[in-house]
């Protein structure tokens, strides 16, 4: 059985192919058409679906779509609608921004319910001309049946569904779905149960974006640089006035105060312009706040689910200052957090979800209250699922390609180059001479982190190097980059090191450097002295053990910078030729792309690297 997960309504738009259980691909549209997100979040580009994705996906399966058997799409347009989708039409004015919402939370609203509830037909006869080969013999009503799966359904089911453990308690924190921006979970005994939920506009991720924005960075895209910011500021200056617009009631819910945060903290920052103390001291405040509340809901879950254990998902759940936070808290023995957490993982959770309730072994449990052809509602549960025959230990999900490939695209660029008997021991030398060297390697990340397949790699030995990294990737000053350890020296360098059986492969956990070890990486330590660490394992990537190994033999550091392979305002580079636009258009030093290695000349006048 082939099942294709779509995940399209908001951004960062993917496609995840599963056959009886097995995930076989997970591919990001902006991977291809390199545009950052795919798309923006707006009503008026939900018709837009990844083709390209869903081409990547169908090409690794060895299928075309007709051979598909169930599509599922990551949100329920008629959940979304509500008693809006009493009838067949929609209004529109013909200036949809000089009107009133009349009744929906958007004047746009009726347009984003109609492009999602076409995609069907969207999917049949829209693909790009050049990919239409794989969507070829299929119609809007097939040979596959489509799905439409609750968003924040599909976000709990990418997580439990993935995990490491047979029976979990399940979080979810994103901006928002239809009408959901948090949900909780529990999944024992090859059954889920929804526990409940929180409804927008009361949001974590939503107040996280709206600061996002105020600070003049790009929301539900930059989060992760409030994240960062965090660390130079004091939470104390303005957490009275952030914590008091949250109240946390019984059973896992919260409410948020609407907040003028121009009138709270002054003028709104402008893109450009320079970085205030109180800018700092806003984003410690904020974070400080968004952890205090979730370790109080996570409590709440513990004691309703029963578990012992927590799988997360939610863009939310991208926090990895957060995550660390509610790890070393105990409230959970365990804590997991899906790798593709935002919403591109969302495709994941559909096709997964979809997959497993066709297999399941019986159809006598009552809560499907619903069934279409298009909509298969979910009233809370308990819900039989099948077995499952899949666990997420790696990312490396995305497309790959052979040496003979990438010589071939070497040869056309006429460019010189070596081909490398010994990849990992090369690799290590130039590290360890200061080198800075794209890393173009095997099957691609799903995901938003680079995890040793894409990656820019450096070494951490020099305090000068994080400058040198944030100039080549024209990234701003404050931000860090991240140490990437192999999983058995976790123990010598980072610290908890045994939390979570002593993995963190997924770089979502920050983790204190030992006292003794920061001053040997300074360049990988934060202002705070962390590390966004990533255990690197020789079972999952083992070239890139095995490079961390030479390294640490040739330094005695077995510790590398590793942050994603390309630079601001684009994706991770995917193909060759996006390896080597990147390559040639930044100051890294070397490429080591398959087995072959390019490398810079040094120009008269020009400085060999330290």
């Amino acid at each position: 059985m082939n099942t294709l997960g779509i995940n399209a309504a908001f951004h960062d738009s993917s496609a995840v192919l599963v056959q009886d259980g097995h995930v076989v691909a997970a591919s990001e549209e902006e991977r291809f058409t390199r545009i950052k997100h795919a798309k923006r979040p707006v009503p008026f580009s939900a018709w837009e679906l990844p083709f390209h994705a869903i081409d990547d996906c169908l090409r690794q399966g060895g299928i075309e779509l007709s051979d598909i058997d169930h599509v599922a799409y990551s949100f329920d347009p008629r959940r979304f609608m509500g008693p809006r989708a009493a009838g067949e039409t929609i209004t529109l004015p013909l200036e949809p921004s000089a009107r009133p919402a009349d009744g929906w939370e958007s004047v746009w609203d009726p347009l984003f319910a109609s492009y999602i509830i076409n995609a069907p037909r969207q999917l049949a006869s829209g693909a790009p001309h050049h990919l239409r080969q794989r969507f070829r013999n299929v119609r809007p009503d097939g040979p596959y049946r489509f799905h439409f799966i609750d968003h924040h359904l599909c976000h709990q089911a990418s997580a439990f569904l993935a995990s490491p453990f047979a029976q979990c308690a399940v979080m979810t924190l994103d901006g928002r779905g239809e009408d959901a921006s948090t949900t909780y979970g529990v999944y024992y005994e090859g059954q889920y149960e929804a526990l409940g939920d929180v409804r927008v506009p009361h949001s974590l991720g939503l107040l996280y974006e709206q600061v996002t924005q105020y600070l003049g960075f790009l929301h539900s895209s930059d989060e992760y640089k409030v994240m960062a910011l965090a660390a130079l500021g004091n939470p104390a200056r303005y957490h009275g006035v952030l914590s008091q617009s949250i109240c946390v009631h019984e059973a896992g819910r919260y409410e948020i105060a609407p907040l003028d945060l121009a009138e709270c903290f002054g003028p709104a920052r402008q893109r450009g312009e320079p970085l205030e103390q109180r800018h700092f001291d806003l984003t410690a405040a904020l974070q400080t706040v968004l952890e205090e509340t979730v370790l109080e809901i996570a409590a709440w879950l513990r004691s309703a689910s029963g578990q012992p254990l927590l799988a997360m998902a939610g863009g939310v759940a991208l926090n990895c200052v957060m995550n660390a936070r509610l790890r070393d808290r105990g409230i959970f023995d365990q804590v997991w957090v899906q790798p593709a957490a935002g919403d591109s993982g969302t495709a994941l959770g559909a096709a997964l979800w979809v997959d497993s309730r066709m297999r399941r072994s019986t159809a006598s449990e009552s809560p499907v209250v619903a069934s279409t052809e298009e909509t298969v509602y979910f009233d809370g549960g308990p819900m039989s699922l099948g077995e499952r025959r899949w666990t997420m230990s790696h990312a490396y999900l995305g497309p790959q390609y052979s040496d003979d490939e990438i010589e071939q695209q070497l040869r056309w660029s006429k460019l010189d180059y070596v081909r490398l008997s010994d990849v990992a021991a090369t690799t290590a030398r130039l590290l360890a001479a200061g080198k800075v060297i794209g890393w173009f390697q095997g099957r691609m990340e799903f995901g938003p982190r680079a995890l040793g397949a894409r990656s820019i790699l450096a070494s951490p030995l020099e305090a000068s190097m994080q400058a040198r990294i944030n100039e080549l990737k024209d990234r701003e000053d404050f931000r860090p980059v991240a140490p990437a350890v192999q999983q058995e020296q976790l123990a010598q360098w980072f610290r908890p090191a045994t939390a979570n059986n002593g993995q963190a492969p997924f770089m979502l956990f920050v983790y204190d450097v030992e006292e003794t070890q920061a001053r040997r990486i300074p360049a990988a330590c934060h202002e705070d002295l962390t590390a966004r660490v990533q255990t690197v394992s020789a079972e999952t990537n083992p070239l890139f053990h095995a490079v961390l190994e030479q390294f640490g033999q040739m330094t005695g550091v077995p510790v590398l910078i590793n942050t994603s392979f390309n630079v601001r305002g684009e994706p991770i580079v995917c193909s060759p030729k996006d390896a080597l636009n990147a390559f040639w258009s930044t100051p890294l030093d070397a490429l080591v792309i398959g087995s072959f290695l390019l490398e810079k000349p040094v120009r008269p006048g020009m400085q060999e690297s330290a």
